[in-house]
């Protein structure tokens, strides 16, 4: 899979996280960011703002870069 921002690979994460806040970012290898993303969105959904991170967890998915070796 293609890494970078703009990559198929994270394309792909965007359109999980889409359907699943922080299935993108455990698609990317980052299992603590999902945890957090799904955690913050299920909690906020009671109180009408989990749309808010799950924006967010889209966006992060899409702009990821991953760090350089």
């Amino acid at each position: 899979m293609s890494t970078g921002q703009g990559s198929s690979g994270n394309v792909l994460a965007a359109i999980c996280s889409f359907f699943i806040p922080g299935l993108g970012q455990l698609v990317q290898g980052r299992p603590l960011k999902a945890l957090l993303m799904c955690v913050l969105a299920v909690m906020l959904w009671f109180v009408l703002l989990g749309w808010l991170v799950h924006l967010w967890s889209i966006l992060d998915a899409a702009l990821y870069k991953p760090p350089m070796n």
